[in-house]
C-alpha cells in the first residue's frame, strides 16, 4: 500500500458505497472511524445527487477505541433498518476499521434482522474500487438471483444489462442509448443492473434469455455466476465507437438468434455522422497524430481501437490501472507494436508523456492534469471523474450517438491548437491585435488605451538540452505540430553530436527536415 495525493481508485468500500448508490432498496452500513464520511461527497459533489448516498457510518472515534465498538456497529446497523427498511443490508469496514477486527458480519447476524444481510469482506490493502464494486454486485447477484422464470408472454428475446454504477463514466447516458440501439433490434432489456435495480429485480435476473457485459471491470463476476446457474450466454463486445457498436450488433443478434441486419443503414437512421466527419475535416487535425491513451482497461482499448481505425491517429503509448485487467490491456497493445503500461502511480504515466510528446492525450481526470501542464491537448474517456464528466446535456460514449460524441471531443482539442496558432500569428494585425476596436459596434466604440506589452517570461531549459532561447521559440510553434519538431530537432542533434540544441540549431533542423 502506498500514501499519494492523487489515485486511480479508492479503496475497496468506495466501490461497495458506488453499488449501494447505485441501486434501490439497499443500504450500507460502514464500520469506519469518523474522517471516512469523506466519501459522500464522491456521489453529492461530483455526480451532482440530489440525496445522500445509502450509507450508515458508525463513525467511531479515538476514544471509542478503549471500549466497545461492536456495539456501535450493532446500534447502527439496527437503527438504519428501522429507518430505511432496505430489502437488504451490506455491512462492511473501511480499511480503518478493517484493523480493529469487530466482523460487522457476524454482529449483523447475531441481531436477528428481518431483513437480508450481505457481508462484505473486502481486503482494503490488497484490493481496491472497482474490484470491491465487482464483488458488491456478485454478493448481491449470488444472493437474490437464484430461480428462473422465464415466460412466453413476449416474443422478444430479452437480456440483463449488467455493469453500469454511480461513478462510472457517462453510465447513465450509455444505458439509455444501449437501450435504445436494443430496441431497434428487437431485443428487450429485462434488467439493468446495478443501476437503478432494486434486489427484487436482481431476482429476475434469470428470466433474460442472455446478458450483456456493458462494464466487465464491474459485471465480469457476476456474468461469470450467472453463465454456470441459468446457463445464459454472455455479450462481451463493447459498443464504443462505429466498430464496436457493429460488432456488438453482430454478436447480440447472434446470441439472440436472429437474422442479420445492414448495420451501416442502422448507424445512418441512428444519426451516425462520425465516419463522414473523419473523411471531410482536414486531415491536419486527424492523420498520423500521435496519441497516448490511458484509463480503466474497457474505456482504454476502445479508445486505442478507435482513435486508431477510424481516425487515422497513430497510437504511441497505451496502458490502464485496472491490474485486473492487465492481459486484455497488454494484448491490445501488442496489435500497435507497444508494451502496455500498467500501473496505478500517475507519476508513471506522467513520466511515459512526456517522454513520449504525444499531441493529444485521451485519459483520466489525472491525465488531464498532466498534459495540460506538458502544454498537451486532453479529452476525457474514463473514471476518474469530476463534476464536469457529469453534463446535463445528453452524453453517451456507447453506440451510434457515443461515436458522434467522441469526434467531438477528442478532435477538438487538435482543432484549438491550430485555433492558438493562427491568433498567435495574426496578433499584431490591424484588425486582430488585442487592441482593435470591436467591428461590429462601429466608430462610436470606446478606442481602450493600449496596454504595455508584457515581457515573455523566461522558460527554463528543458533537461534534454534546450538553451532558454530556443525552448522558447519552440513554444511559437503550433501546439498540434510542435511535438513533431521537438522530436525532429532533439533527432537532428544527436545525430550532429550537438549538447546544446540552439534557435539555429532548431531552424537547421527545419531546414533539414523540409527537403
Amino acid at each position: 500500500m502506498e500514501l499519494s495525493l492523487w489515485t486511480y481508485e479508492g479503496p475497496p468500500h468506495v466501490g461497495a458505497m458506488r453499488i449501494a448508490s447505485a441501486m434501490r432498496d439497499v443500504h450500507y452500513v460502514l464500520h469506519s472511524p469518523q474522517g471516512d464520511t469523506y466519501a459522500d461527497l464522491l456521489f453529492t459533489m461530483i455526480e451532482r445527487r440530489n440525496t445522500r448516498p445509502p450509507v450508515t457510518y458508525t463513525t467511531f472515534q479515538a476514544r471509542d477505541l478503549g471500549g466497545d465498538t461492536a456495539t456501535l456497529f450493532k446500534d447502527a446497523a439496527r437503527e438504519a433498518c428501522e429507518r430505511f427498511r432496505p430489502q437488504a443490508l451490506l455491512v462492511g469496514a473501511s480499511c480503518t476499521a478493517e484493523l480493529i477486527q469487530d466482523d460487522p458480519g457476524g454482529l449483523a447476524r447475531a441481531l436477528g434482522l428481518d431483513v437480508p444481510v450481505i457481508e462484505l469482506e473486502l481486503p482494503s490493502y490488497q484490493r481496491k474500487e472497482n474490484w470491491g464494486a465487482a464483488e458488491t454486485f456478485y454478493q448481491l447477484v449470488r444472493t437474490f438471483a437464484v430461480q428462473s422464470n422465464r415466460s412466453a408472454t413476449d416474443a422478444r428475446p430479452s437480456c440483463n444489462l449488467l455493469g453500469p454504477a454511480s461513478l462510472g463514466f457517462r453510465h447513465r447516458d450509455d444505458v439509455r442509448e444501449v437501450t435504445d440501439l436494443l430496441a431497434r433490434l428487437g431485443v428487450r432489456v429485462n434488467v439493468t443492473a446495478p443501476l437503478g435495480a432494486s434486489p427484487a429485480d436482481l431476482a429476475r435476473l434469470g428470466d433474460a434469455d442472455f446478458n450483456i457485459s456493458l462494464y466487465p471491470e464491474i459485471a465480469d463476476p457476476a456474468v461469470r455466476y450467472l453463465e454456470k446457474r441459468f446457463g445464459q450466454k454472455t455479450v462481451r463486445s463493447i459498443p464504443i465507437g462505429v466498430t464496436g457498436t457493429r460488432a456488438f450488433i453482430d454478436e447480440v443478434l447472434q446470441v439472440a438468434g436472429l437474422p442479420a441486419i445492414d448495420a451501416e443503414s442502422l448507424g445512418r437512421a441512428c444519426g451516425l455522422r462520425l465516419p463522414w466527419y473523419s473523411r471531410s475535416v482536414d486531415s491536419t487535425y486527424l492523420t498520423g497524430k500521435r496519441v497516448f491513451v490511458f484509463g480503466d482497461a474497457t474505456h482504454a482499448i476502445a479508445a486505442a481501437r478507435v482513435a486508431s481505425r477510424e481516425f487515422g491517429f497513430t497510437v504511441v503509448g497505451l496502458g490502464s490501472y485496472s491490474r485486473e485487467q492487465a492481459r486484455d490491456v497488454r494484448e491490445a497493445a501488442a496489435l500497435y507494436g507497444l508494451t502496455a503500461l500498467i500501473t496505478d502511480d500517475h507519476l508513471d504515466v506522467e513520466s511515459a508523456i512526456e517522454a513520449l510528446q504525444p499531441e493529444l492525450v485521451l485519459g483520466t481526470q489525472m491525465e488531464r492534469h498532466i498534459a495540460k501542464r506538458q502544454g498537451i491537448g486532453c479529452a476525457v474517456i474514463s473514471a476518474p471523474v469530476h463534476v464536469q464528466d457529469f453534463p446535463a446535456r445528453y452524453s453517451p460514449q456507447m453506440g451510434f450517438e457515443g461515436a458522434n460524441v467522441l469526434f467531438d471531443t477528442w478532435v477538438h482539442p487538435l482543432m484549438m491548437g491550430l485555433e492558438e496558432h493562427l491568433l498567435a500569428m495574426f496578433r499584431e494585425d490591424f484588425e486582430f491585435h488585442p487592441d482593435a476596436q470591436p467591428s461590429h459596434l462601429g466608430a462610436a466604440a470606446p478606442v481602450l488605451a493600449p496596454a504595455p506589452a508584457a515581457e515573455p517570461e523566461p522558460v527554463a531549459a528543458a533537461e534534454t538540452g534546450w538553451a532558454i532561447e530556443a525552448e522558447r521559440e519552440l513554444r511559437r510553434i503550433p501546439i498540434f505540430v510542435r511535438g513533431k519538431a521537438r522530436r525532429n530537432t532533439e533527432s537532428f542533434a544527436r545525430e550532429r553530436g550537438l549538447s546544446l540544441i540552439t534557435v539555429e540549431t532548431l531552424y537547421d533542423a527545419k531546414a533539414h527536415f523540409s527537403r
